[in-house]
């Protein structure tokens, strides 16, 4: 019978808790994502703000949210965000949460330009956006 050293012992034990415990938290392919319409979705609006188009941001919501957004509004994301959009970006869904009676989307964006990242947010009931923050 073969025995260890108590310090290779150690470094195996190391080893394999290191790799075991590293399971629990790697991304794997079966990790949550956000339902394909609700990417559409959140992909559809962020183009709408780079080209200030407010027709294309406002028409997954629902009545409230297309009353309440105004064209004022969304331009004053566009000119605050747009030429960040355009150089390039990274989405990553983080998590989904009901609140309100809403199911709420919550992205992080990366800009390639390498400033603040921003928390995206989009609230959604029976298929409908209700609201949209930035953060």
């Amino acid at each position: 019978m073969y025995m260890l050293s108590p310090k290779n012992f150690t470094i195996l034990l190391i080893s394999f808790l290191l790799f075991f415990s590293s399971q629990g938290y790697a991304q794997t392919p079966g990790s949550p994502l956000a339902p394909q319409s609700v990417e559409t979705t959140m992909q559809s609006m962020l183009s709408a703000i780079q080209t200030n188009s407010y027709p294309d941001f406002i028409a997954a919501g629902d009545q409230a949210f297309q009353e309440g957004m105004t064209k004022e509004m969304l331009s004053s994301i566009s000119q605050s965000l747009a030429s960040r959009l355009k150089q390039g970006y990274t989405v990553t869904f983080l998590t989904r949460l009901n609140q309100q009676g809403f199911e709420v989307y919550v992205w992080k964006l990366e800009f390639n330009d390498r400033h603040d990242d921003i928390l995206q947010f989009i609230a959604l009931r029976n298929g409908k956006v209700g609201g949209f923050w930035l953060r």
